[in-house]
């Protein structure tokens, strides 16, 4: 896509600061919004003793500010990947895996594989882009027009083809169809309407039904995979082997089951690197009760 004049001025000016200044005034304000924003502090701490009822006060809140700090190295180093290569990634970015993926890939079904809001999201998918082959993205539009077109020019300048959510499921059909790579992320609130609960943490999630409906509809491979921060600044991306998905042919049973399973392996990554997740989104905003109420007033107006 195109990029516009004022996105290119902040790409050119924040891209010229050094990645470990980058780093420190990136991860400096965000521990500054830590303190200066008391309702998303909350919601990080609520969420985090929530899942981890046997962690103590301290051990809770040193999760918190490193979730605000990996949100600020994820941030910072943003604006280094319209520089990234295929010869150059390797720098940042270790990869275990690539051949699960080339390997699903054979199968000429396409591949969904997917991840979570943990480590840095946004290098997965250009290092797949870069290594392999291009990755279709679906995403939600920022409400900034100026960060928007940022934000895509920036994840598409390695090839990469982003898919509004909101009309995206033909698109992914067509997209498998010609045996492309997409990428779905299993770790947002969704509300009732659009997905199911299933167990998060030991707390029921409203999760999306999207990726199961998918996998059972086009019996596309699905492959795993996440990204973490390592100690001396880099990443390692790990790619897993494709996911067994559960067939029934009790379709309604078989969205909760597989959801359930992909939703049980983000978990197990979270619990490994808890600072790497984004613990600042609701995760468990939609409750079971609202589900319950509108079908009581459904029912009730249909007497």
């Amino acid at each position: 896509m195109k990029r516009s004049l004022v996105a290119g001025i902040i790409l050119k000016c924040v891209s010229a600061i050094p990645r470990e200044l980058r780093r420190k005034i990136s991860t400096g304000m965000f521990r500054l919004f830590y303190y200066l924003s008391p309702r998303q502090r909350f919601i990080t701490i609520h969420n985090l003793r929530r899942a981890f009822p046997e962690k103590s006060t301290d051990e809770i809140i040193a999760s918190a500010k490193g979730a605000y700090r990996t949100l600020g190295i994820v941030i910072a180093d943003f604006f280094d990947i319209p520089s990234l290569t295929k010869e150059n990634i390797g720098d940042l970015v270790e990869v275990e895996g690539l051949e699960n993926l080339k390997k699903a890939l054979e199968k000429n079904r396409g591949v969904l594989t997917f991840g979570a809001h943990f480590g840095n999201w946004e290098l997965s998918v250009i290092a797949i882009s870069l290594l392999l082959r291009p990755v279709v993205i679906i995403y939600r539009p920022l409400d900034s027009p100026i960060l928007d077109n940022l934000v895509l020019w920036v994840r598409s300048c390695t090839g990469n083809v982003l898919i509004d959510k909101e009309r995206a499921m033909r698109k992914m059909l067509r997209s498998l169809g010609k045996n492309e790579i997409v990428g779905v992320m299993m770790d947002q609130n969704m509300a009732w309407q659009e997905g199911v609960f299933v167990d998060f943490f030991g707390r029921p999630a409203c999760t999306t039904t999207g990726l199961a409906l998918l996998a059972l509809h086009t019996d596309a491979p699905v492959v795993p995979g996440y990204i973490r921060r390592l100690e001396n600044g880099k990443y390692r991306m790990v790619i897993k082997e494709e996911m067994a998905v559960i067939r029934t042919g009790d379709e309604k049973a078989d969205i909760l089951i597989n959801t359930q399973n992909f939703t049980r392996f983000i978990e197990d990554a979270v619990r490994k690197y808890p600072d790497q997740w984004f613990w600042m989104h609701q995760r468990w905003k939609t409750k079971l009760w609202q589900v319950a109420k509108k079908h009581v007033e459904k029912g009730a107006a249909n007497k």
